[in-house]
């Protein structure tokens, strides 16, 4: 999980950023994406990529990611994803999660700056990177982004599940599970579904 971290390491670049987002798949809610710099590879929970983690492992370590790292996460809302697809507003909040990481580095460290991104996707960001399919598997800092994101994303929809309990937030988290799909044949999508994501589904 370190290979790309020291790869980069011995070619002289201090502050390698992990970047990954949660919440493409759903039918409603943003779409989360982290950025973080790991000061420390060490761990004492385990830290992979998100979707191989239990929800508590997920939590364990997004504590204890935070407290070893500079981080940044950034949300697109379900308007945003609408207006613009959801590819782009993916390449959207992890722009902004690098940009606000960025912002928290001197010019000096961010000369020694390198990006490494889940996926296959180009962006315009102002620092030299790195696109990895399957990156949150193979990368440290990325994993770390990952759980960062899936955990934050997560703290969102079990906010809106207080909000619209009917809906059950707290148990599909927005995604197409068969649950959702028939609560939403029942009572219908709330402001907070992509409207986009609800015609393909149909």
């Amino acid at each position: 999980m370190l290979y790309y971290e020291r790869r980069l390491k011995l070619k002289g670049f201090d502050y390698i950023i992990g970047v990954d987002e949660a919440g493409r798949g759903p039918l409603a809610g943003p779409v989360v994406a982290a950025a973080v710099w790991l000061k420390d590879f060490r761990f004492i929970n385990r830290v992979d990529d998100s979707k191989k983690l239990t929800p508590a492992q997920r939590k364990d370590a997004f504590f204890e990611i935070k407290s070893k790292s500079l981080y940044a996460i950034a949300a697109v809302s379900h308007k945003k994803i609408d207006q613009i697809n959801i590819l782009q507003a993916t390449i959207l909040a992890m722009q902004k999660a690098v940009r606000e990481l960025a912002k928290q580095l001197t010019p000096g460290e961010l000369k020694r700056a390198f990006v490494l991104i889940d996926g296959n996707m180009r962006f315009k960001l102002d620092l030299p990177y790195q696109s990895i399919v399957g990156g949150d598997g193979k990368s440290l800092s990325i994993a770390a982004a990952s759980i960062l994101a899936k955990v934050r994303r997560d703290q969102i929809m079990e906010a809106y599940h207080k909000i619209y309990p009917k809906y059950e937030f707290i148990k599909h988290k927005g995604y197409p599970t068969l649950l959702h799909r028939e609560i939403l044949k029942k009572i219908g999508p709330l402001a907070i579904h992509r409207k986009s994501f609800l015609r393909c589904l149909q």
